[in-house]
C-alpha cells in the first residue's frame, strides 16, 4: 500500500522551530521529486518547498526563503521540513507530496499552530 505519513506538527511560540518528516512507505521516493504544501482552511494548498529526485535542487517561496529547509534521505526513505523561526501566518495543515510523470501521491497532513 502506498504511503506518506507526515510526523512532527505540533503547538509552539512564535520564534521556535519544528522539524516535521514525511516517510514514504509501498514506494521509493527516490525517482520522486518531494515536496511540502501547506493549507489553511478556506484557502488551496500552497507549495512552501521543494526539493529534486537527486536532492541538488531546492525551491521555495519567499515567505519562507530563509526560515524552511527542506531535505530528503533516499536511504531512509524519508523527507523532512526544518522550520525555523515560525511565525503566527505559519500555522497550517502541512503536507508531503510526491510526483513523477504519470504518479503523484499525498500524505494525510500534519498541524502546525503558531501562537503565543
Amino acid at each position: 500500500q502506498v504511503q506518506l505519513v507526515e510526523s512532527g506538527g505540533g503547538f509552539v511560540q512564535p520564534g521556535a522551530s519544528l522539524k516535521l518528516s514525511c516517510v514514504a512507505s509501498g514506494f521509493t521516493i527516490d525517482s520522486y521529486a518531494m515536496s511540502w504544501y501547506r493549507q489553511t482552511s478556506g484557502k488551496g494548498r500552497q507549495p512552501v518547498a521543494g526539493i529534486s529526485s537527486t536532492g541538488g535542487i531546492t525551491t521555495s517561496p519567499d515567505s519562507v526563503k530563509g526560515r524552511f529547509t527542506i531535505s530528503r534521505d533516499n536511504r531512509k526513505n524519508t523527507v523532512y521540513l526544518q522550520m525555523d523561526n515560525l511565525k503566527p501566518e505559519d500555522t497550517a495543515v502541512y503536507y508531503c507530496n510526491a510526483r513523477r510523470t504519470g504518479y503523484e501521491h499525498w500524505g494525510q497532513g500534519t498541524q502546525v499552530t503558531v501562537s503565543s
